[in-house]
């Protein structure tokens, strides 16, 4: 038992992909699917995926890859209520979390890997880089916990927080072995299908940050 959760961040309704941009194919399987396949191999306790819109679609895939499911029901209000959501869904005795966006499957466990390393060794809270740009995913301790859910607000998860706080946070350069490219649109997604390609030909890109 590591004591730290992995929490996916699967709420939002995906307008710019035209709906439906977490079932969609992705290399045989569903987008979610490659992320969640992923992450299973991360050295946490449990993986939370947080849902929203496309709720009920994704709880059976999701339970699959022995997931725990949370329902946001705020989730149109921004990303920051599915930060707090996950948050808020970790058990009493969770020391860390690690939060990651469901349209990032080439975010693995290595990444996650690198940042709990982190926390072990003192970091409060840890952020992988690309690059040297701080990108996803993001562990957060739990004494940071508070603070943050005090400054979540909108569609901006974290990324204040980090800027405001960067006396806490540790960079986690994870060039090497991930890439954060996230999917907005279709074109994104078969975009992301070449970079997929690429990154196995030793070739790793990156995107945005949430």
């Amino acid at each position: 038992m590591s004591g730290i959760s992995a929490i996916v961040l699967a709420a939002g309704a995906g307008s710019r992909f035209g709906g439906g941009k977490l079932l969609a194919d992705f290399e045989g399987r569903t987008l979610i699917e490659a992320t969640l396949s992923k992450l299973r191999e991360a050295p946490v306790d449990e993986i939370i995926v947080v849902v929203g819109a496309e709720g009920e679609r994704l709880r059976s895939i999701s339970i699959a890859y022995e997931t725990r499911i949370v329902e946001n029901p705020d989730w149109a209000e921004g990303m920051s209520t599915s930060v707090r959501a996950g948050l808020l869904a970790c058990a009493p005795d969770t020391r860390a979390a690690v939060v990651s966006l469901a349209d990032q499957p080439l975010v693995g466990a290595e990444a996650v890997e690198r940042l709990v390393g982190a926390f072990e060794d003192g970091a409060e809270v840890a952020v992988a880089t690309y690059g040297g740009e701080p990108r996803n995913p993001v562990l957060f301790g739990r004494r940071v916990w508070p603070l943050l859910l005090r400054e979540l607000s909108g569609d901006r998860g974290a990324r204040v927080f980090l800027k405001r706080h960067r006396e806490s946070v540790t960079e986690v350069p994870c060039d090497d072995v991930a890439d954060p490219a996230d999917v907005d649109t279709v074109e994104d997604l078969r975009r992301l299908e070449e970079r997929s390609e690429a990154r196995r030909g030793g070739k790793i890109g990156q995107r945005r940050n949430w």
